[in-house]
């Protein structure tokens, strides 16, 4: 079936049943990723004792395939940019298939987690050049219902993740974790055909800020990790990251495309949509992190049952997500980000505040108030962030809407590590709650400050 012209697409998309074939092939990729993170949390205490290693050990099965992730985003949309969204996205869903089979032969821990490391590499190419795919294949009007969508599959993978990855383990052995990737690799690629063939600029991609990238994610993501157990080590990860971000961008400042997208940046509802995304997620990980320990430590709850309290949250995600979508096509997103955001703040405080007599049930309305706002704040920022920037600019978008993302995740998660490590886990988890609260807040604020600077 032939490709309709760049231009063409520029105004309608591409025409059905090819449009949703790309849909299909776009989002099956995004949920693959999605729930390879979410499988491979749950197995840690498996892979600890499979592995004959210590638990802390193990959590570099998680933290490698994050690390790999932010490190590579924001070059892997640059090579989207230029050698072409399509052929980048099909080297990543390529790249992260075949790692997941190496994920599963990993005869050892260290093996594991380069598996991981190089799953993580083509994790990024998905992420990042996914939303410019689908912008190019889909029709403007109908843009911020397909993002709806996305956001619902990426919900609902994040919630399933964990059942899922406990039904392999009860029926077999850890390797299939990772060999369960194969099939739906092997489908996208197939799917892969469909995809819009976008033209790349054949920029070249310089390779010592790609290196100065790399350079300020990795302390980043280390150095957060460390700075509740080991400051020193973790201060001195984090200033080395400050330095290499303040190095990028001087060097990218003169760039018509720089690799972190200043030219994008400089477009106040560009910048302020990635402001508000950071706030957010940080908001959304400080509850999410905060809540398992307040419902274990403060109120006794099991595991099972910390779950079970849990699930609403994404779940009400997922329902927000598609809704959200369709409004944003028609009334102003600044608003429903504001209105997403002032939800997501009014659970985590109430879920802070909230005199519970050792009875959690109330926690369930916080937690499905806080996924309902999670979800109406995500897909219009995103819409909003995906059209500030020019059809070129695409992948760049998309590859600065996931290093917001993981930058706010990050962010939320230290939250609360530094407040368990200094409050404790009777205080902490509460304190964090409220932190996660005002972060949401703050998010409202800058969506309503987009929304009125666009009136001018």
């Amino acid at each position: 079936m032939p490709n309709p012209s760049q231009a063409e697409m520029a105004e309608d998309g591409m025409p059905a049943p090819q449009r949703h074939y790309v849909l299909a092939a776009v989002m099956a990729a995004v949920v693959l990723v999605v729930l390879d993170g979410a499988i491979a949390t749950i197995a840690l205490p498996t892979l600890s004792t499979r592995l004959h290693v210590a638990p802390a050990a193990s959590i570099w099965v998680v933290t490698g395939y994050q690390m790999a992730l932010v490190m590579t985003l924001l070059p892997a949309a640059a090579l989207g940019e230029s050698r072409g969204y399509r052929r980048v996205f099909i080297g990543g869903v390529a790249l992260f298939t075949a790692a997941s089979l190496f994920c599963a032969l990993s005869p050892s821990l260290p093996v594991l987690v380069l598996a991981r490391f190089v799953q993580g590499i083509g994790g990024s190419g998905i992420m990042a050049l996914g939303v410019a795919l689908l912008r190019f294949s889909t029709p403007q009007h109908r843009l911020g219902a397909v993002l709806g969508w996305n956001a619902l599959l990426i919900a609902l993978s994040a919630a399933a993740g964990p059942m899922v990855g406990a039904a392999i383990l009860s029926v077999s052995s850890w390797p299939w974790l990772f060999a369960v990737n194969l099939p739906v690799g092997a489908v996208v690629l197939l799917a892969s055909r469909f995809l819009p063939q976008i033209k790349g600029t054949g920029r070249k991609i310089d390779r010592i800020s790609v290196l100065l990238n790399a350079g300020t994610f990795a302390p980043l993501v280390v150095g957060a990790d460390q700075l509740a157990t080991r400051p020193v080590l973790g201060g001195a990860l984090l200033a080395i990251a400050a330095v290499s971000l303040m190095t990028l961008v001087r060097r990218e400042m003169p760039q018509a495309a720089p690799l972190i997208p200043l030219d994008l940046l400089r477009n106040r509802a560009f910048r302020m949509s990635v402001v508000a995304s950071v706030c957010c997620f940080a908001g959304q990980m400080a509850g999410i992190v905060g809540l398992p320990f307040y419902l274990q430590h403060g109120l006794g709850q099991s595991a099972l049952m910390t779950g079970l309290y849990m699930t609403p949250w994404p779940l009400m995600t997922a329902v927000a997500g598609p809704l959200s979508g369709r409004l944003a096509d028609r009334v102003s997103s600044a608003w429903l980000c504001a209105a997403g955001a002032g939800c997501l703040a009014l659970g985590l405080f109430l879920a802070a505040v909230w005199p519970l007599r050792g009875d959690p049930l109330p926690l369930i309305a916080c937690t499905m108030l806080c996924g309902l706002g999670f979800g109406f704040f995500q897909t219009p920022n995103n819409r909003n962030m995906l059209l500030s920037a020019p059809r070129a600019r695409s992948g760049a978008a998309g590859g600065m809407q996931g290093t917001a993302r993981l930058t706010g995740q990050t962010m939320g998660a230290v939250i609360i590590s530094l407040l368990l490590a200094s409050a404790g886990t009777g205080v902490a988890p509460r304190l964090g709650l409220a932190v996660g609260a005002g972060l949401a807040v703050l998010a409202g604020i800058v969506s309503v400050r987009r929304s009125r600077a666009a009136r001018r």
